[in-house]
């Protein structure tokens, strides 16, 4: 299997989505750039709703998601509570 990943603006809100998706996601690998992170993993990367609103000390919609985003790589499974990205569909 191929490789998943999202490239994030680095903003405050941003941090918590990358600490979430570390926090989930053990096999994911940081790639820190000047104002912009990607986050890889092999397979599959999964972003939880409730793990970003616990580090966000807030309520997260995941369509929050796309005010950061820049890129990303693999089929998407969108739910009101997990963001999945992966090869297999």
């Amino acid at each position: 299997m191929s490789k998943v990943f999202l490239a994030l603006q680095l903003t405050d809100d941003s941090r918590s989505i990358i600490d979430a998706l570390l926090a989930d996601n053990p096999g994911a690998t940081l790639d820190e750039q000047p104002a912009m992170v990607r986050v890889d993993c092999e397979n599959s990367l999964t972003l939880k709703r409730e793990s970003v609103s616990e580090r966000m000390g807030r309520p997260f919609d995941l369509q929050e998601l796309h005010l950061s985003l820049i890129s990303l790589t693999g089929n998407i499974d969108e739910t009101d509570d997990e963001f999945t990205l992966s090869w297999t569909r």
